[in-house]
């Protein structure tokens, strides 16, 4: 089937540099949301998905999304998307890659005339990163039924609330309660994405099926001294918590790499009074702990507390711990890793599974239905950075496998799971019923 693709790779790249153009930094990928580069990115998408003859919406949070009615009446929805807000001075594929591969799955059906038992739809994220405001997931949440109404009071560095900032840019706030699809309508979600990690590549894959995006717990630990002349207080005589807080944060490192898909982060420190010449009174560090199994981070993070308690005793230091954020894994639907594990093998891949470290939008969208998500190798893992690079070739390979999976995707396959997803949520399974009966014969062409 591969030889007969045209070269869906190509094009998404060269779009890929288009929408790079979409930036409120000259010289620097800058794309907040609800920003002015958002708006032109926004523009951008939409007239991609209008070239693919998706009928094409902008809502109130944001986003864009584009739909290929399914020829069934009354189908159910098959969501493919990710975000299109950035990181400031970012790579351009964080995201973007995962709106424009998946225009170009539904343009290619469209263009060959399959016909699917469920409709398409498209959607461009405006809001993943949660870098102007101090809130996530805006979009997909909104889409989820999800939304925390109470962001809406959120201010950026500027003082300009959430809310402020969606009436600025066009949105209607009250209209954000209607965005929520049903979840006894939505048969599934898949997000492709660059890995944004080493893995891949050093497996010398092109493609892997994520298992599992890790939850996260951040808090931030407070180690306090006594503060004394540096020249004149003796070595053994010193409750230096600098020195103690150097001590703990190597036992974070260690912890983390005792324990199995554990990672672990000291990426802030600050010290008081910060003079060259005083011992520190008190130190300050952030920790940010994650696992793709809470259990695990549970017992983790249960690990590094104490190990830290005890540094600080046998130190003479009192230290505190202080909750900042907590989110649960979100593991991915078994029977879509399988389907998309097959889709892999379909296409010539050695199928490969992986865990997600850092947070997605199919976080959110696992609160509506059954989620897959497909990561694509980058060059030295980086991310987050103008280095980030990927292939026109894993680009190409793919949007095939994206495609492979669509095409061979039932929804029957996953109604039981819609049912008990929909009945958890106060829904009525009487749409689902509907999707079980949906013919499951192949694809017409």
């Amino acid at each position: 089937m591969r030889d007969n693709f045209p070269r869906f790779g190509e094009r998404v790249m060269r779009r890929l540099d288009e929408l790079a153009a979409d930036t409120d930094e000259p010289g620097k990928i800058t794309r907040l949301f609800l920003s002015p580069s958002h708006k032109r990115a926004m523009a951008r998408v939409r007239g991609f998905m209008e070239a693919a003859a998706l009928s094409v919406e902008e809502d109130d949070i944001g986003n864009v999304v584009g739909r290929l009615e399914s020829s069934v009446p009354d189908a159910p929805v098959f969501i493919l998307g990710s975000h299109i807000d950035s990181v400031r001075d970012a790579g351009r594929y964080d995201g973007g890659f995962g709106v424009l591969s998946a225009i170009e799955v539904a343009d290619e059906i469209r263009r060959r005339g399959d016909k699917l038992p469920f409709s398409l739809e498209i959607v461009a994220f405006g809001d993943e990163e949660g870098v102007r405001f101090p809130a996530t997931l805006s979009g997909s949440r909104a889409l989820a039924g999800n939304f925390d109404f109470e962001s809406l009071g959120a201010k950026d560095e500027n003082g300009v609330s959430l809310a402020e900032a969606l009436r600025g840019f066009g949105c209607n706030i009250e209209g954000i309660g209607k965005i929520a699809r049903d979840p006894r309508r939505a048969c599934g979600y898949l997000e492709s994405h660059i890995e944004q990690g080493p893995v891949l590549e050093a497996e010398n894959l092109a493609l892997g099926v994520v298992t599992a995006i890790a939850g996260m717990c951040r808090l931030n630990v407070t180690v306090e001294g006594e503060a004394g002349h540096a020249g004149t207080v003796p070595m053994g005589r010193r409750k230096d918590p600098l020195a103690g807080s150097a001590a703990m944060i190597s036992a974070v490192e260690d912890e983390a790499r005792r324990t199995p898909d554990v990672v672990a982060t000291v990426g802030v420190i600050e010290a008081s009074p910060g003079a060259i010449n005083v011992i520190p009174a008190k130190v300050r560090f952030s920790v940010d702990l994650r696992a793709p199994v809470d259990e695990v981070r549970e017992r983790a993070k249960a690990k590094v507390e104490a190990r830290l308690s005890s540094i600080a005793t046998k130190r003479g230091l009192s230290i505190g711990f202080t909750p900042l954020d907590e989110a649960k894994a979100t593991p991915c639907d078994p029977g879509m890793m399988r389907e998309l594990s097959d889709a892999l093998a379909r296409q010539g891949h050695r199928v490969f599974t992986l865990p997600s470290g850092a947070g997605h939008d199919a976080m959110a969208m696992a609160r509506l239905c059954p989620v897959a998500m497909l990561f694509l190798r980058c060059k030295a893992g980086i991310s987050h950075n103008p280095a980030e690079a990927i292939t026109v070739e894993d680009a190409q390979a793919a949007i095939e496998v994206m495609l492979d999976f669509i095409l061979h995707f039932r929804p029957t396959a996953h109604a039981e799971a819609t049912e008990e997803r929909s009945v958890s949520q106060g829904g009525r399974p009487a749409v689902v019923a509907q999707i079980s009966s949906l013919d499951t014969t192949p694809l017409s062409r």
